[in-house]
């Protein structure tokens, strides 16, 4: 999550340069630095000590710069930030950045200051700065985005420096662009909306503005004016650093949290992973069988703020789709693709020969074909009944998979990125929160069971799930006996809130989901285990004794006990904290414990021996010893599939694990394919449609376009039944409280997925648009089936008159293109194909982010249908103040049928994706609690 850094420990550069001998002199300069200065220096703002705050005006020589900068730089060591306005210059053979310094000529390059200069200065190790913040306010300033920080040389040094966690690089124009100094303005161009953005903040947005959030308003701001574009680069989580508190942020009225960043809604592995998104679906976050979305997205919302979950797609997707994770993004950061659960959702028949007609027609990939079952053992049945099944495909699906209870082996897992973090309080990746339960437990968690049984909570540490007094507002456990940690030292209920207080300390353990912070501390008085000097710690927790954990909520909160099944609720002995540095070896309250670890390489758990199994009713563990083996990129892919079916590896820790060449030889060879499992990865792949674009204002627009939709292309758009999901009724996918797969309020199962036109016809008639309209769909063009489905979609809207543009959105700006409520208007977009899923399967985790009007931002806003009713926004509101499941899940029904009545999306498909069993695997089955695997009840036959 963003984090404000300590003005006590910062420090800022300024450097300007107004007046040249030999260049156009630029007046507005040196109120840049006097603005910005007074800007940064204000309580309200930032509150840096003016002692802080260094302005260097006029500097004589490069020297002068580098020296002042290496003095700054040592002083610091929470962030350095570093701002340079004036000219910039290009060398004209190898297109470097100069800075121009007063005796600068243009004719004589070397007069001025190479921008590799300040770089390398901010990177010198007696900069002790954890992160570092470049500002550059110059004509071309964008050429330090391919020289500078970003580039994959220095990206590589950066991320290896161990005292840097975070750097972001912020310039205000394009390499080819000069910036712009507007007549008459007090400030540049850039500069002036910077200072106005921190002074006066930003409305709608969230607490802090952070250097994503920045990035995001100059860029639309300075569009709308048709002005220079700005341009950013971070590395690893610079663009959560925020420079300013938001002075427009007004608390609203108490809200369900959000779920992952958003605008995709999911998580990277399990996105949890889409490695996301998180925050519509990709995340971010989450597809798969895990989550890396996210790239970690923002954290959870009140309704003034974002959603945090699979908000984003672009965070769950990101992990999944891509290897993007390693890419320096010019937007929010991705998310892990997220969203876990599923139930057994209906099916549709389409022929084969009628399928590659249809894909012929429309233009999409005839190669699809390869990824449906051709009997109907292959349409995956996913009642996850629990039963004992015999392997084959799609088994795990049904039941467990070569149930057994035997001991022994090592069970192999395989991934193409590692962790986000092997510490519980600071992981956002699905996979992670699966993968850590072998270490971690939790006062309750889900029950080992398969599918939608897998969704109960049930105790863990604690001897039962909790008891609620006063209101709903407190909660008690007690602690069973016989829990110890890997030392044999008993767990307390002292280093239970220890674990939970660490979600506070966000200026060094950021990443995690942060569910919790406004639920027990909504004002944010506490200020984290490694700033508080009280002896009681955070109040809203109490330990009576070492056996007895109390919880008081200011208020009622209806999904509290699945927050603290989330493995950030974890307990942290305090002895053994090491902060920053606790995830390169967590101390293992758990059935195992860290041997060996070597980060983007491999891991090895071993037993823990003092473990007591009749203190844990949930894990089996039956292997001995648990590996993973981190590939590195370029060949991963084949390397991993290869290692999957000769049985070097047992499982992927995260997506399918195979290639798609891999996945077509295994559909079509049985001795292989009966090792695939057709897994739900909880994800809704839908169209929301904007209510702020004409026509989707009108209800009957909106119906228009639901029945004119080929949804049995759409489903092969995405990969047919097997690799891309069930045809999707409502949006609600199966698995989440108040599922029912069978609501199908426009037919779309009774049909086949077949359009209606005739109904199609008739809601355009009622809508005032007999002959049809014309409008555009927005798509994130690096998403290969998005941009397939919007094809698809296009076609069957042209056959009843509607016309449509696809306009193609790069996944790290759709936060700030689909996601900007402003920026769809003006450019028309009527429908915007996207995805989500939510960080855990109950209400909040779900609903609020998609269909809460107070959650509208102006930028990453996930309520993308801009919805905003006083009867949803109520029935969220009531979820809160019960703790009777069949409550929410009656409100959560009601708020599904309102949502689908006001007919404010385009439900797509219930994900789902295609993963490899590895044949020595027992115990294997689907949680819908996981979205794949239930890792810790895997055991294998073998060494």
């Amino acid at each position: 999550m963003a984090v404000l850094p300590d003005p006590s420990a910062s420090q800022a550069l300024l450097i300007g340069v107004h007046a040249y001998e030999g260049m156009e002199d630029l007046p507005a300069v040196e109120r840049n630095l006097t603005g910005l200065r007074q800007t940064l220096t204000d309580h309200t703002v930032w509150g840096l000590p003016p002692s802080h705050c260094t302005t260097l005006s006029q500097p004589p020589t490069t020297e002068a710069v580098l020296d002042t900068l290496g003095g700054v730089g040592q002083r610091a060591t929470d962030t350095l930030v570093v701002y340079y306005a004036g000219h910039g210059l290009t060398d004209p053979v190898t297109d470097e950045l100069y800075l121009g310094l007063p005796g600068s000529d243009p004719e004589r390059t070397y007069s001025a200051m190479p921008y590799d200069w300040v770089r390398r200065a901010m990177l010198n190790p007696r900069v002790r700065a954890r992160r570092k913040v470049m500002i550059l306010d110059c004509c071309y300033s964008g050429r330090a985005l391919v020289g500078g920080m970003s580039a994959a040389e220095v990206a590589s040094q950066v991320a290896d420096h161990a005292l840097i966690e975070g750097t972001c690089l912020l310039a205000a124009s394009t390499a080819t662009r000069k910036a712009l100094s507007p007549p008459g303005e007090p400030y540049t161009a850039f500069s002036g909306e910077l200072i106005t953005l921190l002074a006066e903040g930003m409305i709608g947005g969230p607490p802090l503005l952070d250097m994503e959030t920045v990035y995001r308003h100059l860029y639309i701001t300075l569009a709308a004016k048709g002005r220079p574009l700005p341009q950013q680069r971070n590395r690893n989580t610079g663009g959560l650093v925020a420079l300013a508190r938001n002075r427009a942020h007004i608390s609203a009225p108490p809200a369900l949290p959000a779920a992952r960043q958003p605008q995709s809604t999911e998580k990277p592995p399990s996105v949890r992973p889409e490695p996301a998104q998180p925050h519509p679906a990709e995340q971010r976050p989450a597809p798969d069988t895990g989550r890396p979305t996210r790239v970690p997205s923002s954290p959870p919302k009140t309704p003034a703020q974002a959603p945090q979950g699979k908000a984003s797609a672009v965070v769950k997707e990101a992990a999944r789709d891509a290897t993007a994770a390693s890419t320096p993004l010019v937007g929010p950061a991705a998310a892990p693709p997220s969203g876990r659960r599923s139930g057994r959702p209906a099916r549709v028949k389409v022929t084969a020969a009628a399928v590659i007609g249809l894909l012929a027609v429309v233009g999409l990939p005839v190669t699809l074909t390869w990824l449906w079952p051709t009997t109907s053992e292959g349409r995956g049945d996913s009642t996850g009944n629990g039963a004992d099944v015999t392997a084959a495909y799609d088994a795990a699906s049904k039941g467990i998979v070569n149930a057994s209870k035997t001991r022994g082996g090592t069970l192999k897992f395989v991934s193409d990125m590692d962790a986000d973090s092997w510490d519980p309080q600071r992981s956002y990746y699905g996979f992670v929160w699966n993968f850590a339960r072998y270490y971690t437990r939790q006062l309750v968690t889900y029950a080992p069971e398969p599918g939608v049984k897998g969704t109960r909570l049930e105790g863990d540490l604690a001897t039962s799930t909790a008891e609620i007094s006063n209101g709903n507002r407190t909660y008690t456990y007690h602690l069973r006996s016989g829990v110890t940690w890997q030392d044999g030292s008993p767990v307390t209920s002292a280093d239970v809130k220890y674990g939970i207080e660490r979600l506070w300390a966000q200026d060094e353990l950021y990443g995690g989901p942060s569910y919790l912070q406004p639920v027990l501390d909504p004002d944010r008085d506490y200020k984290g285990p490694y700033k508080d000097t009280s002896k009681s710690g955070l109040k809203a927790i109490q330990t009576p004794d070492e056996q007895t954990i109390v919880f008081t909520l200011p208020r009622p909160n209806s999904d509290f006990e699945q927050m603290l099944a989330m493995t950030a609720a974890s307990p942290v002995k305090k002895e053994k904290d090491t902060k920053t540095q606790y995830g390169r070896n967590p101390f293992s309250n758990g059935p195992y414990k860290f041997e060996a670890y070597s980060p983007d390489k491999s891991l090895k758990l071993v037993r823990n021996p003092h473990w007591n199994k009749s203190s844990d009713p949930v894990r089996a563990a039956l292997p001995e010893a648990i590996t993973v083996d981190i590939l590195s990129s370029g060949s991963s892919a084949d390397v991993m599939s290869r290692g999957l079916m000769d049985g070097s590896y047992d499982l992927a820790l995260w997506r399918g694990g195979l290639s798609d060449a891999a996945r077509a030889q295994a559909m079509k060879t049985p001795t292989l394919r009966k090792n695939l499992d057709a897994l739900s990865t909880g994800i809704i792949r839908y169209a929301a449609f904007p209510q702020s674009v004409k026509p989707m204002n009108n209800v009957h627009c909106r119906k228009a376009v639901i029945y004119a939709a080929d949804h049995a292309v759409l489903q092969t758009a995405f990969g047919g039944p097997a690799a891309g999901g069930d045809i999707a009724p409502n949006l609600l996918p199966p698995g989440f409280i108040g599922a029912d797969s069978s609501y199908d309020p426009y037919g779309l199962l009774k049909n086949g997925g077949k359009p209606d036109t005739t109904k199609a016809k008739a809601e355009l008639k009622a809508c005032g648009k007999p002959s049809g309209f014309s409008t555009k769909i927005a798509v994130r063009g690096d998403r290969p089936h998005e941009v397939d489905a919007a094809t698809a979609l296009r076609e069957s809207l042209r056959k009843v008159g509607i016309t449509a543009e696809i306009d193609r959105i790069d996944s790290a700006q759709s936060p700030m293109v689909s996601g900007a409520p402003a920026q769809v208007r003006a450019r028309g977009y009527g429908i915007i194909v996207t995805g989500w899923s939510s960080d855990f399967p109950s209400l909040q985790g779900f609903w609020p982010p998609l269909v809460d009007g107070r959650l509208i931002s102006l930028s990453a806003n996930t309520n993308l249908a801009e919805i905003n009713t006083t009867e949803i926004n109520k029935l969220l509101d009531d979820a809160l103040s019960t703790t009777r499941s069949d409550q929410v899940a009656t409100i959560s029904r009601k708020i599904n049928q309102r949502v689908s009545e006001g007919a404010y999306h385009l439900p797509l498909v219930y994900e789902k994706q295609l993963v490899w069993r590895g044949s020595r695997l027992t115990n294997v089955y689907r949680s819908d609690a996981y979205s794949g695997y239930d890792f810790v009840s895997l055991g294998v036959t073998g060494s």
